[in-house]
């Protein structure tokens, strides 16, 4: 063992803050060193580059931090991530789940008269770009936010306070630019906010795996990308951006919140009739 187990064992019973702060410290030591290659090789493309190596020293820092801090013989399964078929069959059902709750929004409001079809909209052609975003943001973001910050939070404060600050924390970072920016779009914060407790609810009703979350987190992330890159829908203006979201974003509208509200009630519902279901085939078969 590299570091002794007195002062791994310290640094596992540290107060949350403590935690979560001494590995972003050892993240931010490991990566600098290296920071600056990205932007020698990719001069265009320098921010991108550098925050997927910051990334990859993210998922490497957190095997080692599960293995020796937590002394987890199964690092990444500690933080929900799993490598089985369940697993994967629970992505696909969190994409397609989340691929239909886009179809549906937009296709509501286009039924209303809200939004126009673009005819000539190409969005055949945002399908594979979008896919490969919509899984590189799906995956980062859950192992980040409802994988490693949410089981580090869980272990100090409980379920209900985990969920409310790994929410705001996963709300507030999105908000790390310009202060010109920051004012034009704080009205997406309430939207942020429940989607980041739809996707804790996501994992937590797939036994503290987090494929459900990220496929449907996947989903989202697709379904708006392939309708926004393309134009493929226009606001009519029938009704204000409040209702269909301001700047085109529907988080930051009220159809967009009621959305997120009716979404984390069918993860709660359907979790509670699969185990409905469960215990009923159960009680059959011990009889």
């Amino acid at each position: 063992m590299i570091i002794p187990d007195r002062l791994t064992n310290k640094i596992a019973n540290f107060a949350a803050p403590a935690r979560l702060g001494l590995f972003l410290l050892t993240l931010a030591i490991v990566w600098l060193p290296f920071g600056a290659v990205p932007f020698l090789l990719f001069p265009e493309n320098g921010d991108t580059a550098a925050l997927v190596l910051l990334y990859i020293f993210f998922v490497a820092l957190l095997w080692f931090w599960g293995s020796w801090i937590k002394k987890e013989p199964r690092p990444y399964a500690h933080y929900g991530l799993e490598f089985r078929p369940i697993a994967g069959f629970e992505y696909a059902t969190g994409l397609i789940l989340g691929l239909v709750g886009v179809s549906l929004l937009f296709g509501v409001q286009t039924w209303w008269g809200w939004f126009a079809i673009s005819p000539g909209a190409n969005w055949q052609a945002a399908i594979l770009p979008g896919a490969l975003t919509a899984f590189g943001v799906g995956f980062a973001e859950e192992l980040l936010f409802r994988g490693w910050l949410l089981t580090e939070l869980e272990q100090d404060y409980g379920q209900g306070r985990s969920l409310i600050a790994s929410s705001l924390i996963f709300a507030a970072l999105h908000f790390i630019r310009p202060i010109e920016a920051i004012l034009a779009t704080w009205v997406q914060f309430p939207g942020l906010f429940l989607l980041g407790a739809d996707f804790v609810w996501a994992r937590r009703t797939y036994q503290n795996r987090v494929g459900h979350a990220m496929g449907l987190h996947t989903g989202f992330v697709w379904g708006y990308f392939v309708i926004d890159v393309s134009d493929l829908l226009t606001a009519t203006g029938q009704v204000p951006e409040s209702i269909t979201g301001i700047g085109g974003n529907p988080v930051a509208g009220l159809m967009g919140i009621i959305f997120l509200i009716i979404t984390g009630l069918f993860i709660k519902v359907s979790y509670r009739i699969r185990m409905g279901t469960a215990k009923s085939k159960s009680l059959k078969d011990s009889i």
